[in-house]
């Protein structure tokens, strides 16, 4: 069958795309300057006219949505990364932390419409919305991407399984929304009460793991089951599309009004193409500008084209978190330093540190893929993990290549049971 799109930009050119982002990016750099406090601080001496490529891009600091909680304590609501006063925004929600996060007034304001389509969602469509709808955007996201495009939309919120089978049945909804978790509850508790509900096709899920066999089970339901990527500092990040066969493509596309980076977790230096590293966002959110924005999550850009016909580059979807921080000998060891360590010795390409032994009795071993092996090596890097961690470490040295793609800086390995 053919494959149907959200609109021209998701068939555009690569290199169309790239010129037209790097365009926009010194008006997104003057803006956020110019309007949003924390931003004026954050890239004080910055040129706007200058940031006009991903190497200029890079150059800027990464601010992390670790950091949120220290800068809106700061400069409260929002650390001054708004560029809408806070009195001319939609809404307020409070995440775990609590951090704060907005919504603007402007229609499909989370850019989720795209991605709901990709998954098949259309105008005709009753949707059943689970995510929930209070402090948290979740259920707020979905929905006004659901109404964009012309859905209509139950706004059922979490819990009461029985009462959301059995609106599902009563009302002919043919579209859910939510944690891939909760549809197998509701499906399960409807064969339960033997409630029909087999007027349901689709399913947008989101904001947890989804095992292929439940997606499998879905399908065979007839219950076509697509996920979405996204925060609550950025809306939509990127989503699952269906093939010409109508089955999921593999990976996940990126939105189109944003620019992803894969940067080494503990630094900005973007990472080569295919390797894990951590997810970077610049947004072109004229209420909420975020740039450079390191959401703490590790992915990974897969190589080619989708199926779909969509353009635009791919991810692998979540692959975990970039945060690997740990203590070692009552002391905080963190991805940064590790960084900092290998940039110490040209010799040294990646670097993965490995922390081992009993409770008490803590080994730390930084294994390091080297480009050439020189007389003294292994000391001097011994040398520099004590300086630069003020903790005693081993060395492995190893050849290039040889360590695993999963974007882990750091391992720890040590058994607490």
């Amino acid at each position: 069958m053919a494959v149907a799109h959200y609109d021209k930009l998701e068939t555009r050119s690569s290199a169309a795309r790239e010129q037209a982002l790097m365009a926009a990016l010194p008006g997104l750099i003057g803006h956020a300057q110019k309007n949003a406090p924390g931003f004026a601080r954050i890239l004080k001496g910055v040129k706007p006219a200058q940031i006009k490529t991903r190497k200029a891009l890079a150059s800027l600091p990464v601010t992390r949505k670790s950091d949120l909680g220290a800068l809106q304590k700061e400069m409260p609501p929002l650390g001054g990364l708004n560029a809408t006063p806070v009195e001319k925004l939609g809404k307020l929600f409070i995440s775990p932390g609590p951090i704060y996060d907005p919504e603007g007034r402007g229609k499909d304001w989370w850019r989720t419409a795209r991605g709901l389509f990709a998954g098949g969602f259309r105008a005709s469509d009753r949707v059943i919305d689970t995510f929930a709808y209070h402090f948290t955007p979740a259920g707020s996201m979905l929905e006004s991407g659901l109404l964009a495009l012309g859905c209509t939309v139950i706004p059922a919120g979490t819990g009461h399984t029985e009462v959301q089978a059995a609106t599902i049945r009563d009302l002919a909804v043919t579209g859910y929304a939510g944690t891939p978790s909760f549809l197998k509850l509701i499906v399960e508790k409807a064969d339960e009460l033997k409630i029909d509900i087999s007027c349901l096709k689709r399913a947008q899920v989101g904001a947890e793991y989804l095992p292929p066999a439940l997606r499998n089970a879905m399908r065979e339901r007839g219950i076509t089951v697509t996920q979405m990527y996204g925060s609550a500092d950025l809306g939509l990040i990127a989503y699952e599309s269906l093939g010409p066969d109508g089955a999921p493509c593999e990976g996940m596309i990126m939105e189109e009004a944003l620019i992803l980076e894969i940067v080494r977790p503990g630094t900005g230096d973007p990472v080569q193409p295919g390797e894990v590293g951590e997810v970077v966002i610049t947004t072109f959110n004229k209420d909420y500008p975020l740039i450079r924005f390191g959401t703490g999550d590790l992915s990974a850009v897969l190589p080619g084209q989708s199926p779909c016909g969509r353009t635009n580059v791919r991810v692998k979807g979540w692959m975990g978190r970039a945060d690997q921080s740990t203590k070692v000998r009552a002391m905080f060891v963190t991805p940064k330093q590790v960084d900092e360590i290998a940039k110490r010795h040209r010799e040294i390409g990646r670097a993965r540190l490995v922390v081992s032994g009993e409770p008490g009795s803590d080994q730390m071993t930084l294994k390091v893929e080297v480009r050439e092996r020189s007389a003294g090596l292994a000391e001097a890097i011994v040398a520099t993990i004590r300086d630069v961690t003020k903790l005693r470490g081993e060395v492995e040295l190893v050849d290039a290549g040889s360590l695993p793609n999963d974007g882990k800086v750091i391992e720890d390995v040590r058994k607490y049971t």
